[in-house]
């Protein structure tokens, strides 16, 4: 099938005179200015015979030797010329064709990323079959040596790299969202949460249901005490397991390394997938636009979904620099966050990847961080999770319980996990990997409402490690109680889909990363979630025997196990809540808020709530995404949390 396209040659000396303001002549080279371009970086040098003062090409060379990259690539960035301007300069220095809008592609199903990743597609034009191409880089410089100019003519068609991007991603829809959907799946469906549940788990599930119902509501069937005995040992080993880790956070200091200079530095992609963020769009790129990085390494791509035009309009309103690419995600099920970020995956050019939220504030040295540390670790550490922290804890009782959950979890749990080199699930933010090593375990679980969790327990599998990054990020806490709980379900489901997919098959999950990172792995879900779903339901159980029998010794020994279980249970799962909850407020210079500690009780208590609806969901709707609402903070709209990036180290 043959295609029409929009072709315009390149501009004419007179026709580039229409360049952007910043250029200074409105006039076609003079052979002075072409002589002063001699010893220019010959992928920019061609651009003084259409007018670019010479001053900007050295300005671009001087940059590009800093940030060690190539010039063009640093005249882009840095916006010293317009995309557009410089790719219809390079087609009439080459003399071929620049397009600005063809109609239709080949169909690039069948090699897509290849071609996207080169900058070329193929394409069949009324005289015969060509390319267009979008040359940076090294294939820039060999497209400007080539002397076969007559060949090159009938072969090539120019235009630019964001136009190149969006034509191909629209030519290899198809594709592009079946392998964001269901390239997991379709390599080990083992290891994807869209399986669900194996009827051995199912029946399993319902045995140890029905086995703890009966253990706990009648007390005459005394031989099934052994049910509460067993639980209370492993709910024990959880809270035991939960004080150590936490305790070898105390004395940590993240080891002191070198910051890498700016030639050093590796090219380093941000990935941020939006829906229905239109509110806060503008604070969200004002927090990308102050992170401290050479921007010819830097590629921010923000990933949107088809028919949110709402966050498109917000999005195209403002003045995206020249490192910013919009992706409309083409559409698909499931509509989750790690489907978006498996969109855009493909598209990254960086060698590292950090994913950031909506409503997120990096610190700006985070990426310059990121990279030194992986620099200094071996090729095993796939993921660094940067902490984080609540710019909004004074908005309500519930972000300021939520803000000391978050001061426990990344100042003494994480720390404590890597330290052991233990795996762990990393945040849903904040969190930077090796691209290739994310790219090799197949992306995110797009069926996975809690993609962070499963994440970073898929690369254990792999022989791949999580550590932790001393920088933080600030974020919004949710302050009303449906947004919280709305979010909270979502995160117990996505666990509860990950304790799944990890059970499948228990004795593979032990062959792939040992038994004791397997128990730890355990230990672990039983206080995240387990905890949650039994905290309330047997303290009311025990409230109601008190109230009926009193204070009774039990009248046999299993029965005076269970209790003697029990009550250490409770005694060392109390203390480590408010030990753990106390120790990373003092970490996070949080001790303002001690008397908010009165309500964790009531806290954990919602987390009850929040837990049995995500089991209720997960059985009607496993794959539903409760989106959380950006925005809403007292002081979402201003830029007084900004001064609490000092609790960055």
């Amino acid at each position: 099938m043959r295609s029409q396209f929009s072709v315009k040659l390149a501009p004419s000396a007179g026709e580039v005179s229409a360049r952007p303001a910043r250029l200074l002549s409105n006039s076609p080279a003079s052979a002075e200015t072409r002589s002063n371009a001699a010893g220019m970086p010959p992928e920019i040098a061609f651009l003084a015979s259409y007018g670019v003062p010479p001053a900007q090409l050295m300005e671009a060379a001087r940059i590009a030797h800093r940030e060690g990259v190539s010039a063009d690539r640093a005249l882009l960035a840095h916006g010293i010329v317009e995309e557009r301007f410089f790719y219809r300069c390079l087609a009439r220095h080459l003399g071929v064709s620049f397009i600005e809008e063809p109609q239709q592609l080949l169909d690039l199903g069948a090699t897509y990323p290849q071609f996207i990743q080169a900058g070329l597609a193929p394409v069949e034009t009324p005289s015969g079959f060509t390319w267009i191409g979008a040359p940076r880089g090294d294939s820039l410089l060999t497209l400007l040596r080539t002397t076969r100019q007559d060949r090159l003519r009938s072969r090539l068609a120019v235009t630019t790299p964001s136009l190149l991007s969006r034509w191909m991603r629209d030519s290899a829809q198809r594709r592009l969202a079946a392998d964001a959907s269901f390239k997991l799946l379709s390599t080990d469906a083992d290891l994807c949460a869209h399986s669900g549940a194996s009827l051995l788990q199912k029946l399993a599930a319902c045995i140890c249901v029905l086995a703890l119902t009966l253990a706990f509501t009648v007390p005459a069937l005394s031989a099934l005490s052994v049910g509460p005995i067993a639980l209370g040992l492993l709910f024990l080993c959880a809270v035991v397991f939960r004080l150590f880790i936490s305790a070898a956070a105390f004395g940590f200091r993240h080891p002191k390394i070198d910051p890498l200079e700016d030639h050093q530095l590796p090219a380093y992609t941000i990935l941020v997938a939006l829906s229905k963020e239109a509110r806060i769009v503008k604070r969200l790129v004002k927090m990308l636009d102050r992170i401290d990085y050479p921007r010819a390494k830097l590629e921010i791509k923000i990933i949107i979904e088809e028919d949110d035009t709402e966050t498109r309009h917000a999005l195209e309103a403002l003045p995206l620099g020249p490192i910013y690419e919009v992706i409309v995600a083409p559409a698909g099920q499931p509509r989750t966050k790690p489907r978006a970020l498996n969109i855009a995956l493909p598209l990254a050019r960086g060698e590292y990847i950090a994913v950031f939220d909506a409503e997120d504030a990096p610190h700006p040295q985070q990426l310059r961080r990121a990279a030194a540390c992986f620099a200094a670790a071996p090729s095993t550490l796939a993921c660094l999770q940067a902490q984080l922290a609540i710019y909004n804890s004074n908005d309500s009782w519930l972000s300021r319980l939520f803000a000391i959950e978050y001061a426990s979890l990344f100042e003494l749990q994480n720390i404590g996990l890597a330290r052991f080199g233990l795996p762990f699930p990393v945040s849903g933010s904040s969190n930077h990997f090796r691209t290739s090593v994310l790219r090799a375990v197949h992306g995110w679980d797009a069926w996975n409402v809690t993609e962070d969790a499963d994440i970073g327990l898929r690369l254990a599998r792999f022989g791949y490690s999580v550590g932790v990054l001393d920088s933080v990020t600030h974020e919004e806490a949710p302050i009303s109680l449906d947004t919280w709980l709305g979010q909270r379900q979502r995160w117990f489901k996505g666990w509860l889909q990950t304790l799944m997919t990890i059970t499948r098959q228990p004795m593979k999950l032990i062959a792939d990363i040992g038994v004791w990172r397997t128990a730890s792995i355990f230990l672990l879900f039983i206080g995240s979630v387990f905890g949650p779903l039994l905290w309330l339901p047997m303290s009311l159980l025990l409230a109601i025997r008190l109230f009926q029998y009193g204070v009774r010794l039990p009248p046999d020994g299993l029965g005076m196990c269970a209790m003697t279980l029990w009550v250490c249970v409770s005694f060392m799962g109390t203390i480590s809540l408010f030990w753990n909850a106390w120790a990373g407020m003092k970490r996070q210079r949080l001790l303002e808020s001690w008397p908010f500690l009165t309500l964790l009780a009531a806290y954990y208590g919602l987390q009850t709530i929040a837990a049995w609806m995500a089991v209720y969901e997960l059985i009607l709707d496993p794959f539903r995404w409760n989106k959380t609402e950006h925005g809403l903070a007292h002081n979402a709209s201003q830029e007084s949390f900004l001064p609490v990036l000092r609790l960055s180290r």
